[in-house]
């Protein structure tokens, strides 16, 4: 996957990098050269130049990435010439940040194909981590309905799905786990390995560090954090 990234500030920086990170050629985007030199040996191209300037944009080969995200949040006029340029030049799929109501409204209506509304989500994130601090991820994809990463605990250690009875209490549907497996590495010390089971068996035992991976509504995950608050 190609992925441009215009905008380096925190947010635009942190996205590239981690996009780089798992696996992604990344293109960074910015006009001011200090950004664009720390970002060097994170990406795989890092360049300084005018978004609004087309000629130059051109010259990057911009239209063919698979997504473009627009991060500027220090200038809504300069995000919103970016994915007018972006549009102009054929870019499928475009992820712009959005610093408020009126901003988003106009992003959508250039050809944004989704907003991203940073600082929303981050309040989503504290009051989560607050009211549900066993959550580690979470990603809502419906209105109402949700894929939770979190770690069960003391509550439903050492049992089977089967027994945990997650389906039948809470109607959520457990679709991975995640462990942390033993082993020796090549120093002959000892270590540990991530695996990921993504098609678990009624039989496969929940550990206390086990990260489970649910999907269900947010009613149903409300009783579960309820009850693991009081287990």
């Amino acid at each position: 996957m190609i992925v441009t990234v215009i905008g380096l500030g925190t947010f635009g920086a942190k996205t590239a990098t981690r996009l780089a990170e798992k696996g992604a050629e990344v293109i960074a985007i910015d006009k001011n050269a200090e950004l664009v030199e720390k970002m060097k040996d994170r990406v795989t191209h890092a360049i300084c130049l005018d978004v609004t300037d087309e000629k130059s944009v051109r010259s990057t080969n911009i239209s063919e990435v698979d997504v473009a995200i627009v991060a500027i949040g220090d200038s809504t006029e300069m995000s919103i010439l970016a994915v007018t340029m972006l549009r102009k030049m054929g870019v499928g799929k475009i992820l712009a940040r959005a610093t408020n109501a009126l901003h988003e409204h106009v992003l959508k209506e250039i050809g944004a194909s989704e907003t991203i509304k940073v600082e929303e989500d981050m309040g989503e994130i504290i009051a989560t981590r607050i009211a549900a601090p066993h959550v580690l991820q979470r990603y809502d994809f419906a209105a109402g309905y949700s894929l939770v990463e979190l770690k069960l605990g003391k509550k439903f250690e050492g049992k089977t799905l089967v027994e945990s009875q997650i389906r039948q209490s809470y109607s959520l549907n457990i679709v991975a786990l995640q462990k942390r497996v033993p082993y020796i590495n090549e120093d002959g010390k000892s270590s540990f390995r991530v695996e990921v089971n993504d098609s678990p068996l009624p039989m496969d035992v929940i550990e206390a560090d086990d990260i489970v991976v649910l999907v269900g509504s947010e009613k149903n995950f409300k009783k579960l954090f309820s009850d693991l608050d009081e287990g």
